[in-house]
């Protein structure tokens, strides 16, 4: 069964992101369910307007719906008094990754960290707190020097309380902030000085 609470959180952060104009890679969306642990993960790519395909900078942003999170709702939902909260509340795991890719140097990433905050603005009562780098090579076949990319990603976590499970719309001002957010980050990785690969198309 697939919960409207969870539905709710794609519209909503669907909306946020489209609402910054920001553009959608065609064929980069998954919804996945796993069969073994019953996780529900959805997943999309997008860019700035007008960068090509793959763009120079994207966000990859991904909500997961874990199991337990799952349970908590459904009992909640079961539950003859639907305005008592719940011991524990369900979540919903929010991952958003800044990548800069298509690079033909390998980049410095202090130059990039020095763009990026250490936490989001708040989604609900929390903020993303910013994780690791990754910095990667891809190699061509033959003697090209390939191309480079570095990827950070912001973690955190969105609960969800009686009201917002007893009226998703509320997800939609807990969301509303993060396309502008993502958007404006994504210009400032874009306005980096880094010597970029034309796009495939």
């Amino acid at each position: 069964m697939l919960d409207h609470v969870f539905t709710d959180a794609i519209g909503a952060l669907r909306d946020a992101l489209e609402g910054a104009l920001l553009e959608r890679q065609a064929f980069e969306e998954r919804f996945q369910v796993d069969v073994l642990l019953g996780d529900v993960t959805w997943e999309t790519s997008y860019g700035l307007p007008g960068e090509g395909s793959p763009p120079r900078v994207q966000a990859d942003i991904t909500l997961d719906w874990p199991t337990w999170s799952q349970t908590a709702y459904r009992s909640w939902y079961l539950d003859d008094t639907l305005d008592k909260a719940p011991e524990d509340p369900p979540e919903v795991l929010v991952e958003v990754s800044l990548r800069v890719q298509r690079m033909a140097e390998r980049p410095d990433p202090g130059r990039v960290l020095a763009v990026l905050p250490e936490a989001s603005p708040p989604i609900g009562t929390e903020a993303l707190t910013r994780s690791g780098h990754t910095v990667e090579h891809v190699f061509e076949a033959g003697d090209g020097e390939g191309e480079f990319a570095i990827e950070v990603a912001y973690e955190g976590s969105v609960a969800l309380d009686e009201h917002v499970m007893a009226d998703g719309s509320i997800l939609d001002e807990r969301f509303g902030g993060i396309g502008g957010w993502i958007a404006s980050t994504l210009v400032r990785l874009g306005d980096i000085a880094f010597s970029f690969l034309p796009p495939e198309h």
